[in-house]
């Protein structure tokens, strides 16, 4: 389908293209729309490629620069794509070839410049933080706010790791948004509702830790840049708290954002195409890590280490291992979410918890690996079967409609929201732009088009909107219901569960310290985020992995640059 629509914007391009002496603009599609750019050229060479307009989430601006530095570089638009960046490169990718082919130029490929190798030697610093992820550029921060000096290693050759997939918010309570809106909420009752949502299974001294500090986070990130301005729902929250951007723009990029930007600014040390094979330890404490860049291999003497490398999403054998019941199901994870990090802290002594917890989630595209965040059901999307009925409480806990969702037929649904909520909700408005929604004037025609009884959704959609009006949802017992769905057009997503989210991972206190098996803290070893396990129990409440990731990597970061005061 990607590549039948890739194929359709590009004609359009090429008929769209204007050239201008040695110039030509055109447009390719990228993962969030139009990518246009204009390529400068003399004869058959390209001279330059400068990104006019442009939609992606600003972590992929580095991805794009590298796309056209090596198209530039090749005279080839057949150029590899950035890993983590796949749609975007490919946006770009498609832009050049199409101006191209305006400019009527054929490239002649030349071979990539052998860039000097440069020697990269062993290093010693205070702390270092393994995975540039929201834990580790909050861990990072925190510990060269205490005065550290930090190296931050990420695998991949951008920032943000899984934080740059997440969309709905970020869970608080008591937070200085909520008390200006004048939303009662509490810790004590953030604590209760996420014990529920993990099947009771947390553990209660993280779960404390997460809920009381988790109004204090949204000051520390909003000073250090990030746009949190408004306040949803999300499944398992019986009150509004979870925090997002303005026009409910997916909460990761722009947290990624903004901690690279306040890391940079700091001085911190970030090395990306960094990939840690070893966890180094003398006796029981850890002194350091084992790196390897491009061909290179060397090592970075450390006081601590903290491990922020995310779980195992992304890695199918590693969630056949732990959960053979999810073999062969997609994964709405960042490529780089395999979990070599949590085999290695195992192997430096590190225990591991709840490895077999591993969370789907139900909204992700059909047959494909885009997500689709909670905050469309939040604003009051409903999820219609082949029948054209509605089957589950919308906003129970993921594990839960996910189960709802695959003993329907079909194994999928249909995720049916209005203009209103498009209109509200930046991330909705993209699924439409993207292509995953069929859309309709009507409800009667939107069933047409799915195949679906027209009178039966009319009827379920009919009867939702009257318990909108009354404030009771009489069928599943849904007590949010944020708006009635009459506003066309009207949309709907087919959508499965695919696998999200792995509560468990390596063993840890409230002082983000990594425990060994006889609980004992390893020495100089932290951990923070998904990497981790023990925080959300059997199941993880949209919304509450970014308070963990930024909670516990602020903890990390500042205990470790404490700790290391005390060593010699």
């Amino acid at each position: 389908m990607r590549k039948k629509l890739i194929s359709f914007l590009s004609a359009i391009t090429l008929v769209c293209s204007t050239t201008y002496g040695a110039t030509v603009e055109s447009i390719g599609n990228g993962y969030k729309g139009d990518i246009k750019i204009r390529m400068s050229y003399e004869g058959n060479q390209i001279k330059d490629i400068e990104v006019l307009e442009q939609q992606e989430s600003n972590f992929t601006k580095r991805a794009m620069n590298q796309v056209i530095n090596s198209i530039i570089e090749t005279q080839n638009t057949d150029v590899d794509n950035v890993a983590g960046a796949t749609y975007t490169s490919e946006g770009v990718k498609e832009a050049v070839r199409a101006a191209v082919a305006a400019a009527g130029i054929t490239l002649s490929s030349k071979a990539p410049v052998q860039k000097q190798a440069v020697t990269i030697t062993d290093t010693t610093t205070d702390i270092v933080v393994v995975g540039g992820g929201g834990a580790g550029l909050t861990a990072a921060i925190a510990a060269k706010e205490k005065g550290a000096n930090v190296i931050l290693l990420e695998k991949m050759p951008m920032l943000g790791g899984n934080t740059n997939y997440a969309t709905a918010g970020i869970n608080a309570a008591n937070s200085k948004l909520q008390k200006d809106l004048k939303i009662e909420d509490s810790s004590k009752l953030f604590y209760d509702d996420t014990l529920k949502g993990g099947k009771n299974k947390n553990n209660p001294e993280l779960l404390k830790t997460l809920t009381d500090n988790s109004g204090d986070i949204i000051t520390w990130l909003t000073e250090r840049g990030a746009d949190i301005t408004e306040i949803s729902y999300t499944g398992g929250q019986s009150i509004k708290r979870t925090h997002r951007p303005t026009g409910g723009k997916a909460i990761g990029p722009v947290v990624v954002e903004a901690l690279s930007e306040t890391a940079q600014k700091q001085g911190i040390d970030i090395r990306t195409d960094s990939y840690v094979s070893e966890i180094l330890k003398e006796g029981n404490s850890v002194v350091g890590v084992k790196v390897k860049h491009n061909d290179q291999t060397y090592t970075i003497k450390s006081k601590a280490v903290i491990m922020a490398t995310g779980g195992f999403g992304a890695n199918p054998e590693m969630v056949k291992q732990y959960n053979p019941n999810l073999q062969g199901f997609g994964s709405t994870n960042s490529p780089a979410i395999t979990g070599e990090g949590i085999k290695m802290v195992q192997k430096a002594g590190g225990d591991l918890v709840d490895m077999t917890e591993i969370q789907t989630h139900p909204t992700v595209v059909h047959n494909n690996t885009a997500m689709i965040t909670e905050a469309v059901r939040g604003e009051g999307a409903v999820l219609i079967n082949r029948d054209g009925k509605r089957f589950i409480n919308e906003l129970e806990t993921r594990d839960v409609v996910s189960k709802a969702e695959l003993s329907q037929s079909g194994k999928s649904a249909f995720l049916v929201f209005d203009q209103g909520i498009r209109e509200k909700l930046k991330a909705a408005d993209g699924y439409v732009k993207k292509g995953f929604a069929k859309e309709a004037a009507t409800i009667e025609e939107l069933a047409k088009k799915l195949g679906i009884d027209p009178k039966n959704m009319v009827t379920s959609i009919d009867q939702y909107n009257q318990y909108v009006k009354n404030g009771k949802d009489t069928d599943f017992n849904k007590d949010i219901l944020p708006k009635e769905l009459n506003q066309g057009p009207f949309y709907a997503i087919e959508v499965s569960p695919a696998v999200h989210h792995t509560m468990g991972g390596v063993r840890i206190n409230n002082a983000a310290e990594v425990l060994d098996t006889n609980g004992k803290p390893v020495k100089g070893l932290y951990a923070a985020g998904e990497v981790t396990g023990g925080v959300h129990g059997g199941n993880r409440i949209g919304g509450n992995a970014m308070t963990d990731i930024t909670v516990f990597g602020k903890i990390a970061g500042e205990n470790a640059a404490s700790f290391i005061k005390t060593v010699k």
